[in-house]
């Protein structure tokens, strides 16, 4: 039966089913396509893996189907993607990850890499890389003269050792962290990183953890930090046990959620905006004064305001890991923010890290006397909605309707779906004053690339006018 490599083979990664979409062979022969593509035969591929349990059959497939077409796999074995993406970066390597980052256990994928961590999308490569894996599968992979070889190598100690060179956290106050990793890989990472667990030196910082146990099966709370529901534990704990702030790592712990004092979310905005900053400041110092940072298009208007504030230039862009990275290295940004938690850093090869930017939110949090909740505050001076989903049957006459609605009121951006913008705000603002209004508002809806939804996010000035706002385009979305 032929397997329709289509159905997920998704925009920026493999993700699918196992057993029914993801098998042995067909892992063998993305394997295969993957080496034959980005042209590894004779040199290094690194594979890692995390902590799911088809996660280390596959990465076996995988060695089975790269060696095949000549390629030497250095299996860096249990890992986050962060990992993965130094040993690419480190190694100048191309690289793939076993993970289905916040999916349920019956999910797994593959995030690959070119050599230096450089994203691999559909119109860059993963398409190709589909193409040839299915033409594998009719045909079978054919041996080359010269198979390569596999070995180990546990990258933990030097993943560890190089985020401790990029942020000083040894100056900072005592601070006690409840750390959340949802059973995911960040129960490898964080003692490792923050802890003593791949030999550094004591950090002034009290981890308490929550779910460090590495289980593929999620027993406590699905590890997507985006949904409500799976903060509650991390939020009780940071009460009950007085902490200063409390960490939420996704499955693969690329994405690091944060939440202060009293248990209260901190905005993947106003994390971007703190880690911006310091990034800024710190090239700033160097001699590069005018550096550019990229936001995707529904982070808050905060970022770009801070961004311009402190004399740098920010850069609206798509939504997507694999765009994201592509426009670092084009532009030279030395940091992106994306709503969703994840941040890319310069000195990490363009590519996201979550443990970095909450690294950064430490040093930054711990070099003041303050509560987190003030920080926060600071840099969540409007009102989002967050994401907000709707199926709808005909999507082109759902974002008609708004168009048609909305003609006399408000400007609109084609940049990744739609975007509608009203009010008095100047589109060259920087942060507000204390106290000062500003009634603007927008939206976007983005389709979905694999379902009939759209995707609404809104951010107003205050709370009424966003509010008004959502209520108003969902109902529009939402019309029979």
């Amino acid at each position: 039966m032929t397997v329709d490599l289509t159905r997920f083979v998704k925009t920026y990664d493999v993700r699918g089913l196992v057993g029914t979409e993801l098998t042995d062979d067909v892992v063998e022969a993305l394997a295969a396509g993957f080496v034959d593509e980005v042209g590894a035969a004779g040199h290094t591929v690194v594979v890692g893996h995390d902590m799911r349990d088809s996660s280390p059959g596959f990465a076996a497939a995988f060695i089975r189907g790269a060696t095949a077409r000549g390629a030497n796999v250095t299996n860096l074995g249990l890992c986050s993607t962060d990992e993965s993406y130094y040993a690419s970066g480190a190694w100048n390597a191309p690289a793939a990850m076993f993970t289905a980052s916040h999916n349920p256990a019956a999910y797994n994928g593959i995030k690959f890499s070119r050599a230096g961590a450089q994203g691999i999308s559909l119109d860059t490569g993963l398409a190709a890389i589909r193409d040839r894996a299915t033409a594998y599968l009719d045909s079978g992979i054919p041996v080359v003269d010269s198979p390569g070889s596999s070995t180990t190598h546990d990258v933990l100690a030097e993943y560890a050792a190089y985020l401790r060179t990029l942020v000083d956290l040894t100056s900072i106050r005592p601070l006690r962290v409840v750390v959340d990793a949802g059973n995911g890989m960040g129960g490898l990472t964080v003692p490792a990183v923050l802890g003593t667990g791949a030999g550094l030196s004591a950090l002034p910082i009290e981890i308490i953890p929550l779910y460090f146990e590495l289980d593929g099966t999620f027993p406590n709370h699905e590890a997507n930090p985006l949904e409500p529901a799976n903060l509650v534990d991390l939020q009780r704990a940071v009460v009950e046990q007085s902490a200063d702030m409390g960490l939420a790592f996704d499955g693969d712990a690329d994405r690091c959620f944060v939440v202060d004092e009293a248990g209260d979310p901190v905005s993947p905005s106003a994390v971007a905006a703190i880690v911006a900053l310091r990034e800024i400041a710190r090239v700033r110092i160097a001699g590069e004064q005018s550096p550019t940072v990229l936001h995707n298009l529904i982070t808050s208007v905060i970022v770009p305001e801070v961004i311009r504030g402190a004399g740098a230039r920010p850069v609206r862009t798509n939504v997507g890991h694999s765009l994201i990275k592509d426009i670092m290295r084009e532009t030279g940004a030395v940091f992106g923010g994306e709503h969703s938690a994840h941040y890319y850093f310069r000195d990490f090869w363009g590519a996201d890290n979550g443990m970095l930017a909450a690294m950064h939110v430490l040093a930054e949090f711990g070099a003041q006397s303050g509560p987190l909740s003030a920080i926060s505050a600071r840099y969540s001076p409007y009102l989002q909605s967050g994401e907000i989903n709707s199926t709808v049957s005909d999507v082109p006459a759902a974002l008609q309707r708004l168009r048609d609605a909305f003609a006399a009121r408000g400007s609109f951006d084609t940049l990744d779906g739609l975007t509608v913008s009203g009010g008095t705000r100047d589109e060259q603002a920087i942060p507000p004053t204390d106290g000062e209004v500003r009634e603007f508002w927008w939206f976007n809806v983005r389709p979905s690339n694999t379902e009939p939804l759209l995707r609404l996010n809104v951010e107003g000035g205050s709370r009424a006018l966003m509010e008004s706002l959502r209520d108003e385009a969902l109902a529009i979305i939402r019309q029979n």
